[in-house]
């Protein structure tokens, strides 16, 4: 074969691999853009073998070792209304809002 002449196979390899890093390109500045929205990780509110609370009439928090009440001065929140990742829904809300001494939810005082 004369040198200045491609292999047809050669070729189909080329543009294969060619196509292939373009796509894997591609693919790559989509989720750098995108700020890997679709990967994204937030923390546990609490540990494995531990729950939440919350401090009555304040915005404060902690987390309590399973199977011990919580400290004085702290609460449960309420059912369904659990904080369990950072940021989520109910980690937000309770930035706002807390429990009273009647257990009833309430805003939270200014500056808290």
């Amino acid at each position: 074969m004369p040198p200045n002449v491609t292999r047809p196979r050669t070729a189909s390899r080329r543009r294969t691999r060619t196509a292939a890093v373009a796509a894997l390109t591609g693919a790559a500045a989509v989720v750098a853009l995108s700020g890997c929205s679709g990967l994204s990780f937030r923390d546990d509110i609490c540990s494995d073998g531990e729950y939440p609370v919350m401090t009555i009439g304040g915005t404060g928090s902690a987390c309590v070792k399973d199977g011990t009440k919580e400290p004085k001065g702290y609460t449960r929140y309420p059912e369904g209304k659990v904080p369990q990742k950072v940021d989520d829904k109910w980690d937000v809300y309770w930035r706002t809002h807390t429990v009273d001494k009647k257990g009833d939810i309430v805003d939270a005082p200014e500056g808290e």
